[in-house]
């Protein structure tokens, strides 16, 4: 799987709210907050559907990614989903390993999967009730 998804219990806006103050916590902050739904209204597409995506960044982290290999910016910043899907409201992330997987870099491997367990556990406590 590509990805890590969790249910919750909680509307969007609670999930968004909570994963903010957890980010917080592990100091990541949100770079840039997507109503992805509202955008694709504006730009007359039919869609419905409650999205919005979180672009999120460690800077430390990401310094120190960009400094073994600048095309690692490709994949950055981390980005995590909160949608809601027939009634489920849901967090999710693309798994870092996966993506930095794709370099190549088995020197990064390591990393990636420090930070992807971060931000699992980030998801874990957004999503609890």
């Amino acid at each position: 799987m590509f990805d890590y998804t969790k249910d919750t219990v909680k509307t969007r806006e609670e999930a968004i709210k909570s994963l903010k103050e957890e980010l917080a916590d592990v100091k990541f902050g949100v770079l840039w907050e997507l109503d992805m739904t509202d955008t694709l209204q504006q730009k007359g597409q039919d869609f419905d559907k409650p999205i919005t995506i979180l672009e999120v960044c460690n800077p430390g982290a990401a310094a120190k990614v960009l400094k073994q290999d600048m095309r690692i910016g490709y994949l950055l910043p981390c980005k995590i989903a909160v949608y809601e899907d027939n009634g489920t409201t849901r967090i999710g992330m693309p798994k870092p390993t996966v993506l930095l997987g794709l370099t190549g870099r088995e020197d990064i491997l390591q990393f990636a999967g420090e930070i992807e367990e971060t931000l699992k556990g980030v998801i874990d406590r957004a999503a609890a009730a």
